[in-house]
């Protein structure tokens, strides 16, 4: 089998996911995943798809990402761990896709207005 390359993008995250026959490793740039996103809650979001389809112990996944915070990385990760595995296997989109794994959030930041402190917030109004 050889390397499956795919992309996942949340917001202002990129990760470039690299699939290929293993042992269950997951190594995000550079770190093992629980190292590079110490907050225990998100761990899960990351390995989702692979437990999802019940295929943790059987491949390496290196993970490159870029952009954002922790929480947009993580669901980047877990988009492109996704496609690879949908790549590898026609099988596995049906519940990929219940699980809504495979859709990108295309949910980002509202850009600020003019004459505005933020993007929808106003100044304070005062009548007299």
């Amino acid at each position: 089998m050889e390397m499956i390359n795919t992309i996942g993008r949340r917001k202002a995250a990129v990760a470039r996911v690299y699939l290929r026959q293993g042992s269950g490793k997951v190594t995000v740039n550079g770190l093992d995943y629980k190292e590079y996103f110490p907050a225990i809650h998100i761990h899960g979001k990351v390995v989702a798809p692979l437990q999802e389809v019940e295929v943790q112990n059987l491949y390496d996944i290196q993970v490159n990402v870029s952009g954002g915070g922790i929480k947009g990385q993580a669901e980047a990760v877990r988009l492109g761990i996704s496609r690879a595995l949908v790549e590898l296997n026609e099988e596995f989109r049906s519940p990929l896709k219940v699980k809504k794994y495979l859709s990108r959030d295309p949910r980002s930041v509202e850009r600020k207005k003019y004459g505005k402190p933020k993007a929808r917030k106003s100044f304070q109004f005062s009548k007299r």
